[in-house]
């Protein structure tokens, strides 16, 4: 997740000196939306049931994904 001290925008001002955009490059901005789509996806996920951790890997392992 990109931490606001990593990112380095500049700021677009009007004629009174007023803040009106801000100018990221294109990969903190991609980072940005990736972390919007990892968050996204946590909340859309947030009341799903768990599982153990050996029920995943042995699912896993049954499903192909992992070696045995």
């Amino acid at each position: 997740m990109a931490k606001a001290t990593a990112l380095h925008p500049q700021f677009l001002v009007d004629a009174e000196g007023r803040q009106t955009g801000v100018l990221l490059s294109i990969e903190e901005y991609q980072s940005l939306l990736e972390d919007l789509d990892d968050l996204a996806a946590l909340t859309d996920r947030r009341t799903e049931q768990t599982i153990p951790h050996e029920q995943l890997v042995k699912e896993l392992k049954t499903d192909g994904y992992l070696p045995d």
